[in-house]
């Protein structure tokens, strides 16, 4: 699946983060679907919340605390590469992005 960036300078632009993260979440659920995967009303929710906080990270700059990249040890790399998709879609975010990211995707993939 191709998926486009959502582009912005955040010195130049104001963007409306609610729009953004909307945007990221059906490009999620595209992603998902593809991969018959599905989200729980309740994973929707935590991922909904994660989605903003780092759309936010993307147009301030703020970085993440430290993460320990070996906690994801037991995430699949098909998660993990689902993940590096959509986090590519944003500037200005660290790698482990993808890796807190990537755990939504492993999840919803588990679900029966």
């Amino acid at each position: 699946m191709n998926i486009s960036p959502l582009r912005f300078n955040r010195l130049e632009d104001v963007i409306d983060t609610e729009t953004v993260s909307q945007k990221l979440l059906a490009m999620i659920g595209k992603v998902l679907a593809a991969e018959d995967a599905y989200t729980t009303d309740v994973q929707q929710q935590m991922l909904a919340s994660h989605v903003k906080a780092m759309v936010k990270r993307a147009q301030t700059g703020e970085p993440l605390p430290e993460v320990d990249i070996s906690l994801f040890d037991e995430v699949s790399p098909d998660s993990i590469n689902m993940a590096a998709k959509i986090v590519e879609t944003l500037p200005n975010l660290a790698v482990e992005e993808v890796y807190l990211l990537s755990v939504h995707f492993e999840i919803a993939r588990s679900n029966p």
